[in-house]
């Protein structure tokens, strides 16, 4: 299903288009499918960097210290064997 979206542009800049062989109804809704998922990945960003800020800073070392305890201990790696 579609909607109508209607804007207004300068009368040059119209005529300018009509005069080229260019599917312009194509190349605008390509344009703003680009954008709308430029913008969704921007807010999407903002909103990780906000869950970040909220949360405590954790000291330097931290992850590499799970990721070794997770390593050394056959018991605590998902897909290892068990017992």
């Amino acid at each position: 299903m579609s909607a109508v979206l209607s804007i207004r542009i300068p009368k040059n800049l119209k005529e300018r288009m009509r005069r080229l062989d260019v599917d312009w109804r194509a190349e605008i809704v390509a344009f703003l499918e680009q954008r709308v998922r430029y913008y969704e990945k921007l807010k999407a960003l903002q909103e990780v960097r906000e869950i970040l800020r909220r949360h405590a800073e954790v000291e330097e070392g931290t992850a590499a210290a799970f990721i070794r305890e997770d390593r050394d201990d056959p018991l605590s790696a998902p897909g290892r064997p068990q017992g």
